[in-house]
């Protein structure tokens, strides 16, 4: 590793001294993630690892800033028809995947409509309104929709957004997340599972002046101090999710740099309520049993005791901070005494046992011990089953157990926290919770792009979800990430997300 990154070194020192040509960084930047992420398929991802490496390989239609406002990408702008039904997107010329075809409205036609059919994708809820495309010409496409969305354009800024080259996909079917073609900053170069994720600068990328980092790595490393020590023997440049009681230590070091801010998402718990046999228990079946449990827990506690009050305690799918809030329905006390009477009113002979999942993360399963001991003193036994990442959600898919600790890494618009996760047959209702009268509600908010509107229609959601859902919200994260003062040009943004464009990494 050190004879490669000296000859790395001694060739940027070349390429500076060559007037012709633009200096670049010949460098490997080399990034630690907290998990491995699932498959390489924009289509099918799910992971939030997943959209850290995507940003340095599948650039989306449209990005949001720093401060949360949506920015073209691969696209240059949009207008929505008087009614509401079509959106006209126009496309930034001269684009091309890796595979050096063209990124053009053909190219946008495929990739939505892969999104919308493919089998078990898991982009197709997030554009269900979504009817038809169609080619206006090779820069323009038109997409009609079955009734106003309001949340489309921020559904762009993902994974619904991100385009894949048609002739790579063809080609490759259901093996294209082994080897991904899109048209972002870099290309895919090689996958080892859970031990690195390759990728080299695109040298034909449509802002390719601004990237100078000639490859990233991403390494996952699930131990977060195993991360952190990477990080200072300079083994790694960037860590995300750096452990929120190392702040002050990162701090303290001259050659680190840290970043911070609370993330669009949330931590919760999952209740299996009707998702196959392990949801035949009180706390399935009873949402007195849930309001007991959630009444067990002290939320601000868990945020002093494991993160020492970095993060921020919540109730709802979007933080306390946020405009999208129902402030009606605050974050609720503890309270042992209502939580035992509710206990005793819905017949429970206590301790009530319960299989608890939590991936395998140590600050994950920090919080689950202390909600451990908090649940006890209702009379709750939690087992606590670590397990790997990417298994935990396929055992949740599969309704195999009783609740899961889960963490979203959440969207600019509050749909995207909420419809997956609680409309009737959504792919990431792991509970699988049913209302008909929540389901209008999601529904109907689609439809409406005045904000006040849409955030009355979210109030009846919020009292039944918090009354009865599948979700018990517990905190908001801090997105920690720590670098090597040697990186330049590095920014937080809300969402997480590593974007390499414009970074520099000195010798």
């Amino acid at each position: 590793m050190a004879a490669a990154r000296s000859a790395l070194a001694a060739f940027a020192t070349v390429m500076a001294l060559a007037a012709a040509a633009p200096a670049l960084a010949q460098a490997n930047l080399r990034i630690g993630l907290a998990e491995d992420p699932d498959v390489l398929d924009p289509t099918f991802a799910r992971t939030y690892v997943g959209r850290i490496v995507f940003a340095g390989l599948c650039d989306k239609l449209f990005d949001i800033d720093d401060q949360t406002n949506i920015v073209p990408q691969l696209a240059l702008g949009y207008e929505t028809s008087p009614d509401g039904k079509a959106v006209t997107i126009r496309l930034r010329p001269s684009v091309k995947f890796h595979d050096g075809e063209p990124m053009d409205a053909d190219a946008v036609k495929f990739s939505l409509e892969r999104h919308l059919s493919a089998p078990g994708s898991f982009r197709r809820p997030e554009i269900a309104a979504m009817e038809t495309v169609d080619v206006v010409d090779p820069l323009t496409v038109r997409l009609n929709l079955k009734s106003p969305f309001a949340p489309l354009i921020a559904q762009l800024t993902d994974r619904a957004g991100m385009m894949v080259s048609p002739k790579a996909a063809k080609a490759a079917g259901d093996k294209f997340g082994q080897k991904p073609v899109c048209a972002g900053p870099y290309r895919f170069v090689e996958r080892i599972q859970q031990d690195r994720i390759v990728l080299e600068r695109f040298p034909d990328y449509w802002d390719k002046d601004r990237v100078t980092i000639e490859r990233i790595t991403y390494l996952p490393i699930i131990d977060s101090t195993v991360r952190l020590a990477n990080l200072k023997s300079g083994q790694l440049d960037l860590i995300e999710r750096a452990l929120a009681t190392d702040i002050t230590d990162i701090q303290s070091d001259r050659r680190l740099r840290v970043a911070t801010g609370i993330d669009l998402g949330y931590m919760g718990m999952t209740i299996n309520v009707a998702n196959g046999e392990a949801a035949k228990n009180p706390l399935g079946q009873d949402p007195r049993v849930r309001q007991a449990l959630s009444l067990a827990i002290d939320r601000n506690a868990i945020n002093e005791v494991v993160f020492n009050g970095v993060f921020l305690a919540g109730n709802q799918w979007v933080n306390p901070r946020s405009p999208w809030y129902q402030a009606k329905f605050p974050v609720p006390a503890r309270d042992i005494a209502k939580a035992k009477a509710l206990l005793r009113d819905a017949g429970v002979k206590t301790p009530l046992a319960v299989d608890l999942m939590v991936p395998n993360n140590p600050e994950t399963r920090q919080v689950a011990e202390v909600i451990q001991a908090m649940a006890a003193e209702a009379g709750f036994d939690l087992k606590i089953r670590v397990t790997e990442f990417a298994t935990s959600l396929n055992e949740a898919e599969a309704g195999r157990y009783g609740a899961y600790l889960l963490r979203w890494s959440g969207r600019t618009d509050p749909d995207g926290n909420l419809y997956v996760f609680h409309k009737t047959g959504a792919p990431q209702n792991y509970g699988k919770y049913s209302d008909p009268e929540v389901d209008r509600l999601l529904d109907e908010a689609r439809t409406v792009s005045d904000r006040a509107k849409r955030k009355a229609l979210y109030e009846p959601v919020a009292a039944k979800l918090l009354a009865e859902g599948s979700v018990l919200y517990l905190y908001h994260q801090a997105t920690i990430i720590a670098h090597t003062a040697k990186l330049d040009g590095f920014k937080p943004y809300p969402d997480g997300l590593v974007r390499v464009v414009g970074l520099t990494l000195k010798p």
